[in-house]
């Protein structure tokens, strides 16, 4: 049976006031960072498709009235806001109601995607349907240069704010590895670059910029593939024994906490992060109490076809 650690969160308070919005923050990775960012004390936004009311095409049943609560449960204050972030009426709405509310904005993490279930995996471009390629593209890095120019002159207000880009994979891991597909490609690759030249543009405002990837994260989608939940999450490694690296989406949640909380983090500005990289730099963990390091387990293990070894990267 799993059971979560409990640990003396180092981050508790240190967002009390900040104002954080998760754009994509149904489901995953944006569910798992909101939750941490209320655990520092922040104000999270939660946007996405889905609410109880309403379903996206995803057809799936979290909702980000859900992530909200669990937010305010993890000790902050958390609001859901319906925005479908390909829809720029809808976004410019989002900040402005934002803007009224708080009156500023400390941190924007862009981790809209929604192409799952459209991805065709190993087929080249032109056996891909081009309609559902080019839908990959929208829903995974339109939406984030949307989300971006209405979202950002809210947050340069003030110095110090901090956009993170989540993708699939380090700026490294991508540039040396074909992701299946031509357009599942270039939109994690594409995240990579958005975040440099942000942080470019961010920099003159004493803002910072990066782009952030899980390792395997166990995602309600990842779950329901292997036949698994969170409790038996270790019998996925009978079907794939690498699988025991993975890692749950709070642990990329407690990277940005970290990140937010961090005075000195501009020190990153431009970087490509893995959630793996910066808990050895902060010292957080997964909610389990290891400290998996997939970008290195894959280095070291997988890319070399050796035996899986997992615990040892934990």
């Amino acid at each position: 049976m799993f059971e979560e650690v409990k640990w003396m969160n180092p981050f508790a308070g240190k967002l009390a006031g900040k104002v954080a919005l998760v754009a994509g923050g149904t489901r995953g990775a944006g569910r798992g960072i909101a939750v941490e960012l209320g655990a520092a004390g922040a104000t999270v936004y939660v946007t996405g498709r889905t609410t109880r009311a309403q379903r996206s095409e995803y057809n799936r049943p979290e909702t980000i009235e859900e992530t909200a609560e669990l937010v305010t449960a993890a000790g902050g204050q958390g609001i859901a806001v319906q925005v479908d972030h390909l829809v720029p009426e809808e976004v410019e709405a989002l900040v402005r109601r934002i803007e009224r509310e708080q009156g500023r904005l400390d941190i924007l993490v862009n981790d809209i995607w929604g192409a799952e279930y459209i991805t065709e995996w190993n087929v080249p471009i032109w056996q891909h349907s081009l309609e559902k390629g080019l839908r990959i593209l929208d829903l995974g890095v339109r939406t984030h240069l949307i989300t971006s120019h209405y979202a950002l002159p809210l947050l340069i207000r003030q110095p110090g704010g901090l956009l993170v880009e989540v993708t699939d994979g380090t700026e490294e891991f991508n540039r040396d590895e074909y992701r299946l597909n031509v357009f599942y490609d270039l939109a994690k690759i594409s995240l990579n670059r958005v975040a440099w030249a942000l942080a470019q543009e961010l920099k003159p405002h004493g803002c910072t910029a990066v782009s952030l990837t899980p390792g395997w994260m166990r995602s309600e989608i990842m779950l329901e593939h292997f036949g698994i939940t969170e409790d038996d999450w270790r019998k996925g490694g009978e079907q794939d024994p690498h699988f025991l690296i993975s890692e749950t989406p709070r642990y990329t949640g407690r990277a940005v906490a970290a990140l937010a909380s961090d005075p000195e983090v501009r020190r990153w500005n431009g970087r490509s992060l893995s959630s793996g990289e910066l808990a050895e730099v902060y010292g957080f963990t997964d909610i389990d109490g290891s400290r998996p390091n997939f970008m290195k387990y894959y280095r070291e293990v997988i890319q070399p076809g050796k035996p899986a070894d997992a615990e040892r990267y934990r």
